[in-house]
C-alpha cells in the first residue's frame, strides 16, 4: 500500500480554508498514485476549537465539509479528522472523529477513544469517547483508525498510564494488519524523538505498521511540529515528514527504510518552532507587521531576530526608549542588531514624560524615597509608547520577557508585559544564551555585548538582575524542578541548591500568579509553560516552604 502523509497547517474556524488545503493535498498524493491519504486530527476544524465546539452552526458547517471531501473523493481512499455527533444519550453532543472516505462516500467513522485532560489539554469537556472500536476493511487491509492520545498508552512504554485502555493493542488484537494515527500533538523540546520511539515500538508490539499524520503550525500558544512517520510492522522507519513545516509524505509499506537522519540541535529547534508560532499567531490574527521595543539586551534581541525570521526584514519594526539610567552601550547594542537584521528603528526617549509623571506624583509622594514604584513608572510609559504605534501603524506589539522573569514577576503590569505575544515566555534564560549563541554560529547578528554583560532593567543607576536573584543557572534549576518536576522546596534543597536561593526563587514564582494571569499569550516549546496547561489559584495561601 502507498501512503501519503498530508501534515497540514490548519487554521481554527477557517473551515472552508481548511477543506481546501485537505482538497489539495489529496489531489496531488492521489496524481502521485497513493491508496490512501491520511489527515492530522480535527483538520476540517483546526486543532484545538475549545468553545468553537458548543456553538452548533460550528459544528454543521464541519459536517457539511466534511460530505463536499467525501464527494470528491475517488480511487485514493483519506482518512479525514473532523467532528462528529454524538447520537448515545446520555453524553457529550459531539466527538473527536475520523472519517474514511473512498469512492464519492463517507464509508465508515470512529472515535477517539482516550480524551486527553493534562496540561493544556481539555478534551473531557466537549467530546464523548468511544466506547469500543474496530477494524476497517479497505483494499485488502484492515485498518486499526485511532486519534492522537490512542496510541499514547502503551503498557510497555509508559512507566506511569493515564487510562487503563489501550486503543492500539485492542485493534490489533480484533485483526487490524495497519494502524493509522490522525495527530494533533502540540510541540516541547524533546518530543519528537520521544514520540518516534513510542510509535517504533508500538509497530513492534503489535506487528503492525504504523503510519502517523501529524499537524503542523501555530495556533495561539501551541506549536505542532508535523514530523509525521510510517513505521513498519519491524518498527523501522520508512519515512517521515520535515519538521516545523506543511509536507506531503508519500511511502510505501514494503520498501526497505532509508538511512535515519540526525535530529538538529535542542537550539535550532526551539528557533524554528518559535518562529512558526510567531509567523502562524501573526497571520492567523490577521496582523502584517510586528513591533517591539530594543533595549540592547539579548531577550530583545533573540525576539527581534525570530520576528525577522518569522515574518522578514520589512514586517518588523524596533523602539528604543531610553531613560536618563539606559546605558551608552546599551543604546550602541540595540542599534547594531537593528542594522544587523536590517529593520526599522526608532528612537524615542522616555525622560521628559517620566519627568513630568513624577512631576504630577511629587505632591502624593511627599515625603518618600524613589522605589520601585518611579522604576515602574518608566516601564509604564514605554508600554504607552509602544501601544500606540501598534494601535497606529496596526502591528502587533511582541513582549520581550524570558520564562525566568515571567516565574518571578520580574516584570511589570501595564509596562513590558504590554502586548499580543510573549514570544519567549517558555524559554528560561539560559536556554534564551543558549539559541542566542546558536543565532551567531556563522556571524554576528546579536550583539556580542548584548550576550556578554550582565541582565539588567536599566531601571536604576547600576542594576542588574543580580542584585536581587540567584545567578540564572541557579534560578532556573529551581524553576525546572518546582514548576515542571513539581518537587517541594525541600527536595530541591535536598538536591544541593542552596536554601537561601530556593525559599527566595519559591516565594516569587507563587506570588507572581497575578502577574501571569494578566500576561499576553506564550508560546509553549516545555513541557511544562506558564498558561492554559498551569492552572494555579491567585487568591490562595498554601505553601511548602
Amino acid at each position: 500500500m502507498k501512503i501519503g502523509l498530508a501534515q497540514l497547517n490548519t487554521t481554527v474556524g477557517d473551515i472552508a480554508g481548511n477543506q481546501e488545503k485537505i482538497a489539495d493535498a489529496y489531489r496531488r498524493a492521489a496524481a502521485a498514485g497513493a491508496d490512501l491519504v491520511l489527515f492530522p486530527e480535527l483538520s476540517t476544524t483546526g486543532y484545538p476549537p475549545r468553545d468553537l465546539l458548543l456553538r452548533p452552526r460550528f459544528v454543521e458547517d464541519n459536517l457539511a465539509a466534511l460530505e463536499r471531501l467525501a464527494a470528491s473523493s475517488a480511487e485514493t481512499g483519506m482518512v479525514v479528522g473532523f467532528v462528529g455527533r454524538n447520537e448515545r444519550r446520555p453524553g457529550r453532543e459531539v466527538t473527536n472523529a475520523v472519517a474514511l472516505l473512498h469512492g464519492g462516500r463517507v464509508l465508515a467513522t470512529r472515535s477517539k477513544t482516550l480524551l486527553p485532560t493534562y496540561d493544556v489539554f481539555d478534551e473531557d469537556r466537549y467530546f464523548e469517547p468511544a466506547a469500543e472500536t474496530q477494524p476497517v476493511e479497505f483494499k485488502g487491509h484492515k485498518l486499526g483508525l485511532t486519534i492522537c492520545e490512542d496510541v499514547w498508552n502503551d503498557e510497555d512504554y509508559w512507566d506511569e498510564r493515564r487510562y487503563r485502555r489501550n486503543p492500539a493493542v485492542e485493534l490489533a488484537q480484533a485483526g487490524a494488519t495497519l494502524l493509522l494515527n490522525c495527530s494533533a500533538s502540540p510541540w516541547h523540546l524533546g518530543k519528537t524523538r520521544a514520540r518516534r520511539e513510542m510509535l517504533s515500538q508500538l509497530a513492534v508490539k503489535t506487528r503492525c505498521p504504523v503510519a502517523y499524520c501529524n499537524l503542523v503550525g501555530g495556533n495561539d500558544e501551541l506549536i505542532f511540529d508535523g514530523a509525521s512517520t510510517l513505521h513498519d510492522a519491524r518498527g523501522r522507519l520508512l519515512a517521515e515528514g520535515k519538521r516545523f513545516d506543511s509536507d506531503l509524505v508519500m511511502a510505501e509499506l514494503g520498501l526497505e527504510p532509508p538511512g535515519e537522519s540526525s535530529a538538529p540541535p535542542d537550539e535550532e529547534q526551539v528557533y524554528r518552532a518559535l518562529a512558526l508560532g510567531l509567523r502562524d499567531y501573526v497571520r492567523k490574527c490577521g496582523f502584517q507587521s510586528v513591533v517591539l521595543g530594543l533595549s540592547g539586551g539579548i531577550d530583545s534581541a533573540l525576539t527581534a531576530c525570530l520576528a525577522v525570521e518569522a515574518l522578514g526584514a520589512a514586517h518588523v519594526r524596533g523602539v528604543s526608549l531610553p531613560s536618563q539610567y539606559s546605558s551608552q552601550g546599551s543604546l550602541d547594542d540595540a542599534r547594531a542588531l537593528a542594522s544587523n537584521l536590517g529593520i526599522r528603528y526608532d528612537v524615542i526617549p522616555i525622560q521628559a514624560p517620566f519627568v513630568s509623571v513624577k512631576d504630577q506624583l511629587k505632591d502624593v509622594f511627599a515625603g518618600r524615597a524613589e522605589d520601585i514604584a518611579e522604576e515602574n513608572i518608566q516601564a509604564r510609559l514605554r508600554g504607552v509608547i509602544l501601544m500606540a504605534l501598534s494601535n497606529k501603524f496596526g502591528a502587533l506589539l511582541l513582549t520581550t520577557g524570558n520564562k525566568s522573569e515571567v516565574a518571578v514577576g520580574y516584570c511589570t503590569l501595564y509596562g513590558d508585559m504590554c502586548g499580543g505575544l510573549a514570544v519567549i515566555a517558555d524559554v528560561p534564560k539560559t536556554m534564551v544564551y543558549r539559541v542566542s549563541r546558536w543565532v551567531n554560529r556563522q556571524r554576528e547578528i546579536i550583539p556580542e555585548a548584548s550576550i556578554a554583560k550582565p541582565p539588567s532593567a536599566e531601571l536604576r543607576p547600576n542594576q542588574t538582575d543580580q542584585d536581587s536573584l540567584p545567578p540564572y543557572e541557579i534560578l532556573d534549576r529551581i524553576l525546572e524542578e518546582y514548576v515542571v518536576c513539581l518537587r517541594t522546596p525541600a527536595q530541591i534543597v535536598a538536591g544541593g541548591v542552596p536554601e537561601a536561593d530556593v525559599r527566595r526563587v519559591v516565594r516569587l514564582i507563587d506570588s507572581s500568579e497575578y502577574k501571569r494571569r494578566q500576561a499576553a499569550p506564550g508560546l509553549k516549546v516545555t513541557t511544562k509553560a506558564f498558561g492554559m496547561g498551569r492552572r494555579v489559584p491567585i487568591a490562595q495561601r498554601y505553601r511548602e516552604l
